[in-house]
This record gives structure tokens, sequence and C-alpha cells, in this order.
């Protein structure tokens, strides 16, 4: 598979216009809404660097969740890459805001065992973009081929040294997605976002998978309703890995790293 062929050499690969637009425009504003909740209430968002926070929300919370889950070409990705007992353990999204700054080089978290020893990868990000990006608003930059960098001396086993930060920038990589693209892309794979010399804010939507064990499900809250989940069809439910509750509770952040390294939000 050519998704799995460009993961395993570059990091990252793509599928354009797997939505539509209006799709795209009704997840943004489903994020919106979620992040001025998650704003108003403490430890509803993580800072990751001035003007650039993360938010983890149930999947009742996006209307176009199922549609997300159960796509095609996603399906296909996570079976390709993570075997067909593939695990959805995160929804949430960034929002780079205006006047968010360069992040550091990073991963967003330490090589796991099996990869280092054995150089299989265990987990996926999902990204899409609420707005079609363009160079001013801060994009993200990916330092391809570099998800196998073994992480000595990365700072909690995340952050690079700043005497390797040229290795990343030869290999820097500025991605332009529009409304409706998916992006599938190792959570290792060193990458940063830019600054936003705009005045939009750049939401960008992550669905988080793992294979089977991989234990990225213990750094999320996900939970969905017990009518909810019983609506959801196979493709989906048999996948998702979170709690099953009679009443959702909002999600207080737990991946807080990036903001004690990154600086305050």
């Amino acid at each position: 598979m050519q998704a799995y062929d460009e993961i395993y050499r570059d990091g990252i690969t793509a599928c354009k216009g797997a939505f539509p637009v209006a799709w795209a425009d009704e997840m943004r504003e489903d994020m919106e809404t979620a992040l001025a909740d998650a704003l108003g209430r403490p430890g509803g968002a993580v800072g990751r660097g001035p003007n650039r926070y993360y938010v983890e929300i149930h999947p009742e919370q996006l209307r176009g969740f199922v549609d997300l889950a159960s796509h095609p070409w996603v399906v296909a990705v996570c079976e390709a890459v993570l075997g067909p007992q593939y695990q959805i353990v995160e929804l949430g999204f960034d929002v780079p805001g205006p006047g968010a700054v360069d992040q550091p080089w990073h991963r967003d978290f330490p090589m796991p065992p099996v990869t280092r020893e054995t150089g299989v990868l265990n987990s996926l990000a999902f990204n899409l973009t609420g707005v079609d990006t363009t160079e001013d608003m801060g994009p993200f930059e990916i330092a391809t081929g570099t998800q196998f960098d073994d992480e000595p001396s990365f700072e909690h086993g995340m952050f690079p040294p700043k005497e390797l930060y040229p290795r990343y920038l030869e290999r820097a990589v500025r991605k332009y997605p529009k409304r409706g693209d998916i992006s599938a892309r190792s959570a290792l794979t060193i990458h940063r976002g830019t600054t936003n010399h705009s005045d939009l804010s750049r939401p960008v939507l992550v669905l988080g998978v793992d294979a089977p064990g991989a234990g990225n499900d213990e750094r999320h809250d996900m939970a969905v309703t017990r009518d909810y989940h019983a609506a959801l069809p196979p493709v989906v439910r048999e996948h998702l890995s979170c709690s099953v509750v009679d009443n959702l509770v909002p999600i207080t952040q737990k991946h807080t790293i990036e903001g004690l390294v990154m600086g305050a939000a």
C-alpha cells in the first residue's frame, strides 16, 4: 500500500479531498465550540506555546466522527500499518492562534520500545485542517524520515537538543492542507508548528490510533454514552477504545509536558 510505504519512509502520507468542504466547515464549527468551552474551565485546554492550545474531546462533540472513523482510506491505512485490531484512542485538536510562534522541534511522545528494538510503528495520528492553510498561518512543518531517530539526549524523550536542529531544518517540509484533506503520520516523526503571522486561527483535528498494546489510551480520557456506543456501525464500535458511560464529563487534559517545555500559552 502506498500510504504504508510513505509512512515508513517519510513519516507522513495524505489523502486529498477525502471530505467535502462543507463537512470540514462543520468540523471547524465543532472545534470552535469545544475550544470556547475548554478555555472557560480549569484544565480544559493545555498550552503548547504562546497562543497555541490542545483540547481533547469526546466523539459525540464532533458531528462527523463516524464519517471520519469509518472513512475507507482511514480504515485501510490503520489496517495496513497497525493491523486489523487497531484501536482509536484519541480525539482532539490543536489550535495555533494569531501570534503563535515557532515550536521547538519535537515528537508527540517518547519512542516506544517496540519501535526502537524492531523498527515497527505502533501508532498513527490522523490530521484534518479546519481552514485552507496558507503560508502566513504558521503551517505545520515536518522533518521527513525522522520517525526512527533515537532519543537518548531528547528532553522528556520528545524534544531533541538544538545541536540536532540542522538535521531537521535540512529535512523540513511545510504542509498546506485544504479543507477536506486527511493526513496520517507517525507521531514520532520530528515536527513543529511555525509562527502564525495571520489574524486567523488554524484549528487541526487529531485522531489518534494504536496497534493493540501500544498503551496510548492511558494518556486520554475519551468516552461515549451507552446509546451512542450502541448506535455506532461495527467498523467504528469494534475499534473504539474508550469508556462507555451514562453521562459524559468534560475532559481535563493530561498531556501537559509540551506546555512545560514550549512555554505558557
